[in-house]
C-alpha cells in the first residue's frame, strides 16, 4: 500500500499546487487581458494548470478512496476528512467556472473576491492536514 500512499501524495501536491495558483493567476490574466485586450499567454497558462491539475485531483481523490477503505477501514476522521476534501473539490469547481468565464473574457470578480478566495483554499488544506495528522475520531 506505500505505493498508493506515495500516488496518492503526488497527486494531491500537483492538484494543490494549481488551488493556490489559478485564482492569483486569474488576477495576472485580467490585468493582461486589460492591457492587450485579448487572450493572451497568462490565460493560456492558467487553462493549462487548471485543467492538468484536475487529472491529478481525480487520481488523488481516487486513491485516497482506496487507502480509506483498504488501509484505514473507513475510520471516522476519514469521512471527516473525505467532507472537508468535498468542500475543497467545490472550491475547486467554482474557480474552473471563473476560468471558463475569463476565457470568454468576463472577469465578473475582483481582486480582492479571488485574493479572499485563494485564502479560503488555504485554511480548507490546514483543516484537511489537521484531521489526517491528529486523526481526532
Amino acid at each position: 500500500m506505500d505505493w498508493v500512499k506515495i500516488i496518492h501524495i503526488l497527486c494531491v501536491m500537483g492538484w494543490m499546487t494549481s488551488v493556490f495558483a489559478v485564482p492569483r493567476a486569474i488576477i495576472y490574466w485580467k490585468k493582461e487581458y486589460d492591457r492587450i485586450g485579448e487572450f493572451g499567454p497568462t490565460g493560456d497558462l492558467t487553462i493549462r494548470l487548471y485543467r492538468f491539475s484536475a487529472m491529478l485531483a481525480v487520481i488523488g481523490v481516487l486513491t485516497g478512496l482506496w487507502l480509506a477503505w483498504s488501509v484505514w477501514g473507513f475510520a471516522t476522521w476519514t469521512h471527516v476528512k473525505i467532507a472537508v476534501v468535498t468542500v475543497l473539490a467545490i472550491h475547486y469547481i467554482w474557480t474552473g467556472k471563473i476560468v471558463m468565464r475569463a476565457k470568454r473574457g468576463e472577469f465578473r470578480e475582483s481582486e480582492v473576491f479571488l485574493r479572499i478566495f485563494n485564502e479560503v483554499s488555504v485554511f480548507i488544506t490546514i483543516a484537511i492536514l489537521w484531521v489526517v495528522v491528529v486523526k481526532p475520531f
